[in-house]
């Protein structure tokens, strides 16, 4: 489960970047050189550029870790630990993810454990005429009739209703 945004503690450490920032502006204003402080700030300053950053990207890749566990639509409880910016990047992230899958016309969401077994039993589900294998052997999709066929040329015909997995 994924925590609310910090949204405070976010808040200050950008504050505090903005005051490093400003004072490092006014001391090279007067000096007109590089000194310790000024390199120590600076350091302050990446350092909380990386954290914030790597805070931030963490958040995204549980979201986008959320829409491969929970499809399209998160739970109540998990859409009020987001915040409005992480809200829209899933509903974007949700529309890429979907537009890409419909252009290869194929659910990636499915099917994520790989393969037992590279054959599966099949029964057909409803008559769909001549199917040529890999090897060039033809066979006749009738109702009723079962086959041990690759998972590759199955898995369409699953989708689409003609033949259903049996499983032992």
């Amino acid at each position: 489960m994924l925590p609310p945004f910090n949204e405070d503690i976010f808040r200050q450490t950008i504050e505090e970047t903005r005051n490093l920032w400003e004072q490092n502006r006014l001391e090279v204003g007067e000096n007109q050189g590089i000194s310790p402080s000024i390199t120590f700030r600076h350091a302050a300053i990446e350092r909380n550029k990386r954290c914030m950053l790597a805070y931030l990207n963490t958040r995204m890749e549980h979201i986008r870790g959320m829409r491969w566990s929970f499809g399209a639509v998160l739970p109540q409880e998990i859409k009020l630990n987001l915040c409005e910016p992480e809200l829209e990047f899933f509903s974007k992230y949700n529309r890429v993810l979907a537009n890409y899958m419909a252009s290869v016309n194929t659910d990636l969401t499915q099917g994520l454990a790989p393969p037992k077994s590279l054959y599966v039993d099949v029964r057909v589900k409803q008559d769909y005429g001549e199917l040529e294998t890999p090897d060039g052997q033809i066979l006749q999709l009738k109702v009723g009739t079962q086959y041990h066929l690759p998972r590759e040329i199955c898995e369409q015909l699953i989708l689409q209703g003609v033949l259903e997995h049996i499983t032992n």
